[in-house]
């Protein structure tokens, strides 16, 4: 999966970015006080995107 297509879902589901770490972009879901780091590769994959989506309580989408 194309990290932008993720990051685009993210914000979909209500995530916001939180910060900008060594390697890693944070991001929240402020409303069930969730996080989980994305890494900034340009393809992600699947089942990695699958364990960001479940960390922060939203549903996985391609």
């Amino acid at each position: 999966m194309k990290r932008l297509a993720l990051l685009k879902h993210l914000r979909e589901q209500g995530c916001v970015f939180i910060r900008e770490g060594g390697s890693h972009s944070w991001w929240g879901k402020p409303q069930q006080n969730r996080r989980s780091s994305v890494p900034r590769h340009t393809e992600i994959n699947d089942h990695l995107a699958r364990k960001i989506c479940k960390d922060l309580g939203i549903p996985f989408g391609k």
